[in-house]
């Protein structure tokens, strides 16, 4: 057969690993996927049993009080007013990210290109092939991986696109893309730019920002409670804008059957609610990056702390082929387990991403690690 072969999943390739690490003592510290370990709001996991919504089937567009609670959470957290009738609710935004590209597709059949981030999250990418889509990256505009270099899309390219997906902060550089550009561009060009703001709240320079601050014409913002409320396991999300897009989107994911439960949307909306528990998070995570970064710079490898997101995106050096070879020694010296930078393009490949998603103490524990390994 000559069809399409899924490939490995990405971190079904760090087996190996996870092997290493698990022999050091004390067992190993798993920063290298970004799940959350955190305690989510309470008030949030309570809805989740006493909603009283689990019998019915819930609206695919998400419930009044869902779309207003993500549109009142835009509101606040960047200045915009948006109307609940131009956000709906998605299943998580990874299945948005990875089904999107399909149904502008089938909206306009000449257009067969997504634009994406070249060092970026898989499913961008992915998202295009499972569509039958072009997937071409678009290069960094600074050699740490963030924004875009939106100058270097080759004019045939832009006339195919369907989508510029953009991502800030970015993952896994943790750089700030410029949103006001972007947009500027995806009009210019006809685009629709889809703007994954999934880590706005843990912004490190200046202020959060959304591309709806641009106005709302071709361009939609995407939003996660998997980060921001540490509610993965709900899989609970919106996407709001461009009214045209918005609409049509639900439209087709509605015959799709696309529809967050009923108690998760109540969840949801508790929690788009609140912003303590969200301060809360926001300083825990700048403690584990701040300890981690100085722990890897005193061992020899220089670490900056990123503009945004909980991800460090430290370059390889010289002493390591790659970001698999050093991926290996953090797991063997010191129980740390990472992702090597090329699972975010071939561009990342000389860097490896760690989340500082696990307990303070245990973040601690790797930095004591390294510390005394002598490891530079």
């Amino acid at each position: 057969m000559s069809g399409f072969r899924p490939p490995p999943y990405p971190y079904e390739r760090l087996q190996q690993l996870h092997d290493l690490a698990d022999a050091v003592e004390g067992g190993k510290v798993d920063c290298s996927v970004g799940t959350p370990c955190d305690p989510p709001p309470p008030e949030a996991v309570r809805a989740l049993a006493d909603s009283g919504t689990e019998r019915g089937y819930p609206p695919s567009a998400g419930t009044p009080a869902y779309r207003r609670a993500a549109a009142a959470y835009l509101g606040r957290l960047f200045g915009v007013s948006v109307d609940p009738g131009s956000v709906a609710a998605c299943v998580g935004t990874k299945e948005l990210v990875a089904s999107t590209p399909q149904y502008l597709h089938l909206r306009d059949p000449s257009r067969d290109t997504v634009l994406y981030p070249a060092v970026s999250y898989p499913t961008y990418a992915m998202g295009a092939r499972l569509a039958g889509c072009r997937a071409v990256g678009v290069p960094p505009a600074a050699a740490d991986g963030g924004g875009l270099n939106l100058d270097a899309v080759d004019p045939d390219d832009a006339r195919r696109a369907l989508v510029l997906w953009v991502s800030s902060p970015a993952n896994p550089s943790g750089g700030l893309t410029d949103l006001c550009a972007a947009a500027a561009w995806g009009r210019r060009h006809g685009v629709a730019v889809f703007s994954d703001e999934c880590y706005a709240d843990y912004t490190w320079d200046g202020r959060p920002r959304s591309i709806l601050e641009e106005g709302a014409d071709g361009v939609v913002a995407v939003h996660s409670v998997s980060k921001r409320s540490n509610l993965a396991g709900v899989r609970a999300g919106f996407f709001a804008g461009d009214e045209t897009l918005v609409r049509y989107l639900r439209a087709v994911r509605q015959h799709a059957g696309l529809m967050v439960p009923g108690p998760v949307q109540a969840a949801a909306a508790i929690a788009w609610g609140d912003d303590e528990h969200v301060g809360a998070q926001r300083a825990r995570y700048r403690e584990r990056l701040g300890m981690l970064a100085a722990a890897l710079s005193s061992a020899g490898c220089p670490t900056a702390l990123p503009d945004g997101g909980f991800y460090l995106w430290p370059e390889v050096p010289e002493r390591w082929a790659d970001g698999w070879a050093m991926a290996a020694d953090l797991a063997k010296v010191a129980g740390l387990v990472v992702s090597p930078g090329d699972l975010y393009g071939e561009a990342g490949t000389r860097h490896v991403r760690i989340a500082v998603v696990q307990p303070t103490e245990r973040v601690a524990l790797v930095a004591q690690r390294l510390a005394a390994s002598g490891w530079s």
